[in-house]
């Protein structure tokens, strides 16, 4: 009988010394490894689960044993919502902390770009634009607006190829301050201007339906709406402009806007002479009805607005005030428009 208890004293001994020793070797396992060296970079991709996330942390010498951490992140209901990217970590860390940053998607910043593309810049003024940003020659950025080949965006926008435009993307590039990160090739960057261009598009309630009833093509709007930017400084005239420029198209009446002129020359002039006026192009609103090929510059919310919802008058002239104001006089008339360029020369500063 002694001899039964004391064989039982001993079973039970051994037990508690095997689980004392596992109870330690969980505890142990589990405790942070001992800071060494630099942080550690390691990139968790898109599909990875918690018990693959779990093994690349031990690999990586972040944590001593990948089983404890799957099996805390089961414990404490984590690990579903770890976002991907590039992480750094120091040996050391605690489970809490990485589980914290790997939810917050704390990853690594890369360098970014960032450039400003004004209202109004041609394609050639964005193509300098973002050269200077990344360091490269115009021509790069320029061969990809020329042709938009290989970007999906112009397939969504349905951006035609027409041997009559200077430059394909011209219009589409949407105005912005654009932060984008440094290793983004042109076509990239290119295309995320595009796609601004869509978000902004999508911001305008019903912009589909008003396209439609107006009976144009997106490709017409953003024509009509760069000759608005290019033509129009104060912001509450834009719709009126806008007015201005359909009444002359519905009535057949040559648009005679001075922009598609300037679009033509090397350098801006303060005042175009008779000689620019003739000069052969499609782009020549003064010599051809309609509207040019394509958009002038690339025009900002406001002129995309205008030209979708314009305000109806009986205008079809308008002259620059040269007050300083920057403004313009409406006429209904031409006679009324040759008392306006008077009135406005004798305002002159």
């Amino acid at each position: 009988m002694k001899a039964a208890i004391r064989t039982l004293a001993l079973i039970i001994l051994l037990l508690a010394a095997i689980g004392g020793g596992g109870v330690w070797y969980i505890w142990n396992g589990m405790q942070p490894v001992k800071p060494a060296g630099p942080p550690v970079t390691f990139t968790i991709e898109k599909g990875m689960g918690s018990a693959q996330i779990a093994d690349l942390l031990e690999q990586n010498g972040i944590i001593r044993k990948g089983l404890f951490f799957k099996g805390y992140l089961k414990w404490v209901k984590e690990g579903s919502s770890f976002k991907a990217g590039t992480y750094t970590a120091s040996p050391g860390e605690t489970y809490d902390s990485l589980i914290a940053r790997l939810n917050a998607g704390d990853v690594v910043k890369k360098d970014t770009v960032s450039f400003t593309i004004p209202e109004g810049y041609t394609a050639r003024q964005v193509a300098d634009k973002l050269a200077a940003a990344w360091n490269q020659k115009p021509e790069v950025f320029l061969k990809i607006i020329d042709s938009g080949a290989g970007l999906e965006a112009v397939g969504r926008l349905g951006i035609p190829e027409d041997n009559k435009l200077r430059h394909r993307l011209e219009g589409y590039l949407f105005p912005e301050t654009y932060e984008l990160v440094k290793e983004s090739t042109p076509e990239q960057v290119v295309e995320a201007m595009l796609e601004q261009l869509e978000k902004k598009l999508d911001s305008i309630e019903g912009w589909q339906g008003k396209l439609k009833n107006r009976g144009l093509s997106l490709h017409e709007l953003l024509t009509v709406a760069s000759l608005v930017e290019r033509e129009v400084v104060v912001d509450s005239e834009r719709p009126i402009v806008a007015g201005v420029i359909y009444n002359r198209l519905d009535k057949g009446q040559k648009l005679e806007i001075d922009a598609t002129v300037q679009y033509l020359l090397d350098k801006q002039k303060e005042r175009l002479y008779e000689k620019d006026l003739k000069v052969d192009s499609p782009y020549n609103t003064y010599k051809n009805e309609g509207l040019p090929p394509g958009p002038i510059s690339s025009p900002g919310l406001a002129s995309i607005e205008a030209a979708l919802t314009p305000e109806a008058s009986d205008y079809y002239f308008y002259v620059t005030k040269k007050d300083g104001s920057q403004g313009h006089l409406f006429g209904r008339t031409y006679k009324e428009h040759l008392a306006n360029i008077k009135k406005s020369e004798q305002n002159s500063q």
